[in-house]
């Protein structure tokens, strides 16, 4: 397909359906992807519905919005790297490019309306202050994984027993959020404008008529709702140039009336309202049929919902797919609002590791280890001569072609030689290679242009990584290679080997996760150990051996320390954080071996390749030696 025909055929969004009982229905996230589609008035993607099950003829007759077609298709027909995500995903027309996951779709859908569509309804806005709006991960944001995943599952358990009267913990994390103040960049600005309002306010006599009402119904209203209205039509100024009175411009930071949301995420109407009105409007419906009573628990929650309503587009989307808002009634007598223990300032956009206060430096840890029989162990590198034959590869593999140094070059060429090295130890044709977390795709293009037999896949959920790799790879003309654009957990696919070069904190834990689940071999150098924390899926030490001996505090010392291999630090230094970042993976090792694995703690070659030199190599050790 060449580029004038490419450009005709549109992207392909591919949307589940589940099956109950021969009735069909769509799951919220489908839902929500749907009605973002009709919000933005989109006509740049072709919707495709996936019914799971593959064996049953089905026709659909639920709402769609009316002005998409969307067609029917079954499992498993759609293409390889969409098979290989879990839904929503979009699969660009070249058919090498995939995205996948809620929060990547829908801010795809909204980057390419607006680039397809310039200025209508003023799309672009819905990503927030920096197009920022839900594109940090689920693993690491928390604001992100609640509006992702958490209030769409509450929901969905919710509507399977809906006369459960218990208020879903992450409903009510969301209530309270609604209850703080907001941030936001002119802070300050809008915040005096409605210093200004309210002494305005207090100011104009309540019976001078018709007029004074207005007056009085304007705080009501407030700056925030100001503000927000006119972000829904233009990205400019949202009051008049006026100087303000010199009393107001006086007044200290501090002393300033606080913000209040009036949407999900502050002052402005953004994707993430979009995400959650689908999946409140479905949640407040179930109460006010099943208990009433419990809206009055949820005040900020339901007066966000009306007002969501009056922003212009909403309706008219939420009656294109079979949405009928309305305004919740509470009953007479209101319930209790149940205690739930939530984070300490929802912690909503923590990306930082648990700072634990600690006495002393790592020995007492490392010297408990010791006593226990336990030190770090490096396995011989099998081929530490071996490299890349760079200069004979068109210039387009090199990681030089990349902005950085001709030093960070050579470096990164070292490291790829110690990766390539092990895959192609363990690579046999035919085989699927996922290069995970794959940045510009240093790893993976190479393996690419090497391993012309095998298919390998880029996993990378920061979008402009991917497409540079994509360029590097369209100008070597690589058939075998195709791009996904997830989270990690989103990707589902078989295959036999999985990679990752400086995978940071607890992504290393997550690929090799992942690998274990696909019983695939992996070669994988961990970085940042300093950020490696207990997670939702994951808690430390990893392994039973490890969590015998220290518990998670002298763990995290570990991690620390692990970092201190900087070539600038002094050597004996170095040599205590080269022990501990050999203790670290030794434990993730560990862990690996009791499902089935074998494996190895290597150092790369040369070590001063990088201060994070440590590279595990593991592979499933055969049935009958399992067995045996």
């Amino acid at each position: 397909m060449n580029d004038s025909e490419m450009k005709r055929v549109p992207d392909s969004i591919y949307l589940e359906i589940t099956t109950e009982n021969k009735q069909h229905s769509l799951p919220l996230h489908t839902s929500i992807t749907l009605f973002l589609l009709s919000y933005c008035e989109s006509t740049s993607f072709r919707v495709i519905l996936l019914s799971a099950k593959s064996d049953e003829q089905w026709n659909w007759v639920g709402d769609l919005p009316s002005t998409l077609a969307a067609d029917q298709l079954q499992l498993p027909e759609p293409p390889p790297l969409v098979r290989a995500c879990k839904l929503p995903a979009v699969l660009e027309a070249d058919g090498i490019f995939c995205r996948a996951g809620l929060a990547v779709v829908l801010r795809n859908i909204v980057q390419k309306t607006s680039k397809d569509s310039p200025g209508h309804l003023n799309i672009s806005s819905l990503l927030g202050f920096k197009n920022t709006c839900l594109k940090a991960c689920a693993e690491v944001s928390r604001w992100t994984r609640l509006c992702e995943i958490e209030i769409p599952s509450a929901v969905e358990d919710h509507l399977g027993n809906p006369t459960q009267r218990c208020i879903p913990p992450a409903v009510l994390l969301l209530e309270k959020r609604l209850g703080e103040p907001v941030k936001v960049h002119n802070d300050d600005k809008l915040r005096r404008q409605k210093l200004q309002q309210q002494a305005t306010s207090q100011s104009t006599p309540q019976e001078e008529g018709s007029g004074a009402t207005l007056t009085l119904c304007k705080p009501t209203c407030g700056v925030e709702l100001d503000a927000a209205m006119a972000k829904l039509t233009t990205d400019g100024s949202t009051d008049a140039d006026t100087k303000k009175p010199a009393d107001i411009r006086r007044v200290k930071t501090s002393h300033l009336p606080e913000l209040e949301h009036h949407f999900a995420e502050g002052l402005y109407f953004t994707l993430t309202d979009v995400v959650l009105l689908p999946c409140i409007h479905q949640y407040l419906s179930s109460l006010q049929r099943h208990t009433p009573d419990a809206l009055a628990s949820l005040p900020l929650l339901v007066r966000w919902y009306c007002r969501v309503q009056d922003v212009p587009g909403v309706r008219r989307a939420a009656e294109n797919c079979g949405m009928t808002l309305f305004t919740p009634q509470p009953s007479e007598s209101g319930v209790v609002l149940p205690e739930v223990s939530t984070p300490g300032e929802l912690e909503l956009e923590s990306t930082q590791p648990e700072k634990m206060p600690f006495v002393g430096g790592p020995r007492p840890t490392l010297t408990k280890l010791k006593d226990s029989g336990i030190e770090a162990v490096f396995s011989p590198h099998p081929c530490p001569s071996w490299t890349v034959p760079w200069e004979d590869l068109p210039t387009a593999v090199n990681p030089s072609t990349g902005k950085m140094s001709d030093t960070r070059a050579i470096r990164k060429c070292q490291q790829l030689n110690n990766l390539v090295a092990m895959v192609t130890q363990l690579v046999h044709p035919g085989d699927t290679v996922v290069d995970f977390c794959s940045g510009g795709g240093h790893v993976g293009i190479v393996l690419a242009h090497m391993l012309p037999q095998c298919q390998v896949i880029l996993v990378e959920n920061k979008e402009e990584s991917l497409v540079r790799a994509r360029e590097r790879s369209t100008v070597l003309n690589l058939t075998n290679i195709g791009f996904i654009q997830t989270n990690l957990d989103y990707y589902i696919g078989a295959f036999q080997i999985g990679v990752a070069l400086h995978a940071c904190g607890v992504a290393t834990d997550m690929v090799l996760e992942r690998c274990l689940q696909a019983g695939a071999a992996f070669v994988i150098s961990p970085c940042c150990y300093g950020f490696i924390q207990n997670t939702q899926k994951f808690t430390f030490p990893r392994s039973q051996t490890f969590s015998k001996i220290l518990d998670y505090k002298e763990h995290m010392i570990l991690c620390r320390f692990a970092d201190q291999t900087a070539v600038q630090l002094p050597e004996d230094r170095r040599k205590i954080g080269k022990s501990c970042m050999g203790l670290v993976d030794l434990d993730r090792c560990l862990a690996a071996e009791t499902r089935g694995y074998t494996v190895k703690v290597m150092t790369m070659e040369p070590e001063s390749c990088s201060p994070k030199n440590n590279m595990l190599v593991g592979q499933p050790r055969p049935k009958h030696i399992m067995s045996g």
